[in-house]
C-alpha cells in the first residue's frame, strides 16, 4: 500500500507544510537525509496548548504528538518536491513535552507520534528517539517534535 493510501486509511490528511515562525528553514536536505525543524502541536483548528501534569493528560498529549508527526510528514513531502512516496524511513524523532517538573510520562506522550509513524509506515516508521521535558514551549503548545528522515 502506498504511503498516501495508508495515511488516508488512518484518516490523516497531510496539510501544506507549515511555514517557519522565525529565522530558520523548515527542513534541510543533505544527500538522502532530511532534517526537519521542530513541528509544534497544531492542527486545522489551531494550536494545541497545555502543560502535561497540570491541565493536560497523557492521552491528550499523545494526540498532540500525533499532530506533530503529521506536520513532520508534511515537511518531508515538501522536501521531496510533493512526493511522499520518496520517504524511505524515519531515522530519529526528538520530542519535547511541555510539562511540570514532577511529570515523568514524556515517553508515553511522544508515543503518540511514534505509534502514528509505525501505523502509517510499518517498519519504515520505526526509529530511534528521545523524549524530554520542557518547562515551556513556543506559543504554549503542548508538544514539539523534530525529526530526521531518509528519502530517495
Amino acid at each position: 500500500m502506498s504511503i498516501a493510501a495508508k495515511l488516508e486509511s488512518l484518516g490523516a490528511t497531510l496539510p501544506d507544510a507549515p511555514a517557519p515562525a522565525a529565522n530558520y528553514v523548515p527542513f534541510v536536505r543533505v544527500g538522502n537525509i532530511v532534517y526537519v525543524s521542530g513541528q509544534i502541536s497544531m492542527d486545522e483548528s489551531g494550536l494545541i496548548t497545555g502543560k502535561l501534569g497540570d491541565n493536560m493528560d497523557v492521552e491528550a498529549g499523545a494526540a498532540a504528538a500525533r499532530t506533530c508527526a503529521i506536520n513532520l510528514l508534511a515537511q518531508v513531502r515538501a522536501a521531496c518536491d510533493g512526493d511522499i512516496e520518496r520517504l524511505v524511513r524515519v531515522v530519529k524523532l526528538t520530542g519535547f513535552v511541555n510539562s511540570t517538573a514532577d511529570f515523568t510520562q514524556q515517553p508515553q506522550v511522544i508515543n503518540g507520534a511514534s505509534d502514528f509513524m509505525v501505523q502509517a509506515l510499518g517498519d519504515a516508521g520505526r526509529h530511534s528517539r528521545s523524549a524530554v521535558s520542557a518547562a515551556a514551549l513556543p506559543l504554549g503548545v503542548a508538544v514539539e517534535i523534530e525529526g530526521i528522515f531518509e528519502v530517495r
